[in-house]
């Protein structure tokens, strides 16, 4: 019993060995000899000669200058690779996609063809008028409460807004616990829709956003203030607007514009989603280096062309741009970007 005993020691001592110690070694070897740049996590480095980021992982890119990645549902953390998992169904994802398109939507044909959707969006906002009812905002919060309630949570400076609003609406806070009794002390995101009610009343055809101010001093100062343009109306407004124009035609949009990767961290986007971008990204650099907009627009659009590869050597798939690796061509043909 004892031999048979060691030799099963034996073999897995042998095992261990093998699988932990000199398997993962000439691994190592290989890829440190072979392909070290791969094997190190495909780092690339800036101008500056210190690391950026790694060519297998996307990050956000927010400023006009730069191509931006794909949506990503795990805020660009690598640590929490995953998708969205919302449903065709689900409203969230359609509202998503939607606030996504909106800034940037196009007509596609008639007297307004190639111009944006956005300043239109702002006007039949402004009339305060959807399925001829009028309040806007109240008829999104009615219908939406979860986005209603999304509004208030997102970032302190909506609680904030609510509940200084709650303390001047005492009664329509008691409507609403009368209504919900099993919350006597409700929250600011409780509160949303009545808020929301109370606010498209109060202010027809607006909406409260964030808005910075300078002071004399030169320091900015950040309130939400009723607005009847911007970004805002521009993206959570936008799908609304369209279910009342909805034989208007607009502009295509690539999918991987707007939609999130299995991963959330794809570094590609397609050929056909840089080059819907190319006329914002040159316009910025043009303005920047003060050169012709289509000499800058045709130098970027050739950088695209020449760094665009498809999966699988062209066998599978369209043509796809590395993000990171295009804005980094970009900072080494014209520089860093002025500081904003």
């Amino acid at each position: 019993m004892l031999r048979h005993l060691s030799k099963s020691l034996w073999l897995l001592g042998f095992i261990v060995v093998l699988v932990c110690g000199i398997y993962p070694g000439v691994l190592w070897v290989i890829g440190q000899t072979a392909f070290p740049f791969q094997a190190n996590g495909s780092i690339v480095d800036g101008p500056d000669g210190k690391p950026v980021g790694s060519l297998l992982i996307a990050q956000p890119f927010t400023r006009d200058e730069y191509f931006q990645s794909r949506p990503s549902a795990v805020s660009y953390d690598a640590s929490a690779s995953g998708s969205s998992a919302l449903a065709a169904s689900n409203y969230a994802l359609r509202d998503r996609v939607a606030r996504a398109i909106g800034p940037i939507a196009r007509y596609a044909g008639g007297p307004k063809a190639g111009q944006l959707v956005a300043p239109d969006v702002e006007s039949w906002f402004q009339a305060d008028r959807t399925g001829s009812k009028p309040h806007i905002v109240a008829q999104w919060a009615d219908a939406h409460n979860s986005l209603a309630q999304a509004w208030v949570t997102a970032d302190a400076t909506h609680g904030a807004y609510v509940d200084a609003w709650a303390k001047q609406h005492p009664q329509a806070v008691k409507q609403w616990i009368a209504a919900n009794p099993s919350t006597p002390q409700p929250k600011a995101p409780d509160l949303a829709v009545p808020f929301f009610e109370s606010f498209s009343a109060e202010h027809p055809g607006r909406f409260p956003s964030s808005v910075t101010h300078a002071g004399a001093d030169g320091k900015k100062t950040t309130a939400i203030e009723p607005v009847d343009a911007g970004a805002d109306i521009q993206s959570i407004f936008f799908d609304t607007w369209r279910q009342d124009h909805p034989d208007v035609a607009l502009q295509n949009v690539p999918g991987d514009f707007v939609t999130t990767s299995g991963s959330g961290l794809d570094p590609d986007i397609t050929l056909a989603n840089a080059l819907f971008q190319l006329d914002r990204v040159a316009g910025a650099w043009a303005s920047d280096t003060k050169r012709p907009a289509e000499k800058v627009r045709a130098e970027i659009a050739a950088l695209l062309q020449r760094d665009a590869h498809a999966p699988f050597a062209g066998l599978a798939g369209e043509p796809v741009v590395n993000v990171l690796q295009a804005n980094l061509a970009l900072r080494r043909m014209y520089g860093a970007p002025p500081a904003a």
